[in-house]
């Protein structure tokens, strides 16, 4: 009998002894680094008297503009996308602070789309985007929006719709 006690008495230690390791296994790997978590969303600030183009911005068909604004996140930023498109049937993003004078709706016969994206150098936390786009000669002209979407090197997303006219 004595042997039976002794084997299950080193069973029960090893047991034991297992469920210790376990447990601190268990403890430090679901240790929390909520701190180094990011949930800032990135800032598009385009405040600035050099950024183009601004809410009610009007620009030429044929021109080539310079789209400048200054991208910010508190870690790490990843990319950025322009998309330029038509606003002939006055729909919203609801990203517009203002309202700018509109044409009447129509239909589009030859509107510009435009859509560009760019990724933002590695380890950055600021960042002034500048890009020259040719606006072509033959699109209606009318209302556009300007869309920029940026978003960090976690994955959130801002995005800034602007509305523009195309003459």
């Amino acid at each position: 009998m004595k042997k039976v006690q002794i084997k299950w008495s080193r069973i029960t230690t090893v047991k034991k002894i297992a469920a210790l390791v376990l447990g601190f296994l268990i403890f430090t790997a679901c240790s929390s680094d909520n701190d180094s978590v990011d949930t800032e969303y990135p800032v598009i600030d385009i405040s600035a008297s050099n950024a183009f183009p601004v809410q009610c911005s009007q620009m030429n068909r044929g021109q080539k503009i310079t789209f400048r604004a200054a991208f910010s996140d508190n870690a790490a930023l990843g990319s950025y996308s322009i998309d330029i498109h038509h606003n002939f049937d006055h729909h919203t993003h609801s990203t517009e602070v203002s309202d700018c004078e509109t044409d009447p709706v129509k239909k589009p016969v030859k509107p510009l789309l435009y859509i560009n994206s760019v990724t933002i150098p590695e380890g950055l936390k600021k960042y002034e985007a500048v890009q020259e786009i040719t606006i072509p000669e033959d699109i209606d002209p009318g209302d556009y929006h300007f869309m920029i979407r940026l978003t960090d090197k976690e994955g959130w997303q801002t995005i800034k719709g602007l509305s523009i006219k195309i003459l």
